[in-house]
């Protein structure tokens, strides 16, 4: 059987092949009675479009670069597995750049790459447009190389980066709320009545930490509760980070906190670890909460009480954002992220 053509479904529902064509690419501009007239034909003839030869019309190859640093933790995978599906259903490709190696103290790095090394590579690639998740981007001091590489790939292709705004920075970005989700974890801690609250995990000099340490001081504060300096231990984000961080607070401390704060699920399970290994128990003794929820947190025990950033939501807006400017629509986008806090038995609020 002949496969159909984009001219010959044109022809048959009487439009032009670009209303054909809008319709393949679900744009909105195509009337509902055009579009279920030409969609019927479609399915009919059981019509796949050539990416290939889509691509030489529209000048796109339907591939979209996406850079994160690290595709084993859980934050960036929830991430991008939101959008590879939303992607899917723009019929766009994804084209994943994990920059771990451009980490300079990766011992197993026999390849160095800087992320700037990875810009350059992405050009090659000829993806439409690229998505930044995370690396350098989030650090407080960016260096001067890769703002330049960046500026230079997004007059190329469009940019749109998950994360904190940078002035000299002219691509696009969809900031997260990082400092709800903080007041709302010490104000739940404060109506369970702790008072001496600690913080632990994260990373010195990333943007995350930095910000989340900040909105922990500040909601300690308006509370009138203490800050110890003793009970913050900033290690990284991974479950060994957390158990270290908590190691060296019990180690450190004749007096301990009540409760904690930790960068996200990874860290808090580290850290009950800890506080198990210690003969002390969590939430009996120290109260966890975490500031961002990954996958298992229902199956922890005890469950873990998190808060959860909805990366699917920031994933279909970080993608709306970059389809939309492939297509020419640069306008920034507003978007409205709320963390939510999910209450479950690390935070002890059932004892």
């Amino acid at each position: 059987m002949k496969k159909i053509t984009i001219q010959e479904i044109a022809k048959l529902s009487g439009v032009s092949v670009s209303t054909v064509s809008r319709v393949i690419n679900n744009s909105p501009s195509v009337s509902a009675a055009k579009r279920k007239k030409i969609q019927a034909i479609i399915d009919e003839h059981n019509y796949t479009p050539s990416v290939f030869a889509r691509g030489m019309v529209n000048k796109q190859t339907k591939n979209i670069g996406v850079i994160l640093p690290d595709i084993s933790n859980p934050y960036f995978i929830s991430l991008i597995t939101q959008i590879q599906k939303f992607a899917l259903d723009y019929m766009f490709s994804t084209i994943l750049f994990n920059t771990m190696l451009a980490e300079p103290n990766n011992k197993n790095n026999k390849h160095p790459l800087t992320e700037e090394d990875y810009l350059k590579i992405i050009l090659e690639k000829q993806v439409d447009g690229l998505l930044i998740l995370g690396g350098e981007i989030d650090k407080e001091v960016v260096s001067k190389d890769y703002i330049n590489a960046l500026n230079q790939l997004n007059r190329e292709i469009p940019v749109v980066v998950i994360g904190s705004k940078i002035p000299e920075l002219n691509c696009l970005f969809i900031e997260r709320n990082l400092k709800k989700g903080i007041t709302t974890l010490v104000s739940h801690l404060t109506a369970l009545d702790h008072k001496n609250i600690g913080f632990i995990g994260g990373e010195a000099g990333v943007k995350i930490t930095s910000y989340r340490l900040e909105s922990f001081k500040a909601a300690m504060a308006s509370y009138n509760h203490p800050v110890n300096e003793d009970w913050i231990v900033l290690s990284d984000y991974y479950t060994a980070d957390g158990y270290a961080a908590m190691t060296k607070l019990l180690e450190n401390n004749t007096t301990l906190p009540t409760a904690l704060v930790a960068i996200n699920d990874n860290v808090a399970i580290g850290a009950i670890r800890a506080i198990n290994d210690a003969k002390l128990s969590c939430p009996e003794d120290i109260a966890i909460v975490s500031c961002d929820q990954f996958m298992n947190g229902d199956y922890q025990t005890p469950r873990l009480t998190s808060m959860d950033q909805h990366n699917e939501y920031l994933g279909k807006m970080a993608l709306l954002q970059l389809i939309s400017a492939i297509n020419g629509q640069v306008e920034p986008m507003i978007i409205n992220h709320n963390p939510e806090l999910i209450i479950r038995e690390s935070c002890g609020s059932k004892l």
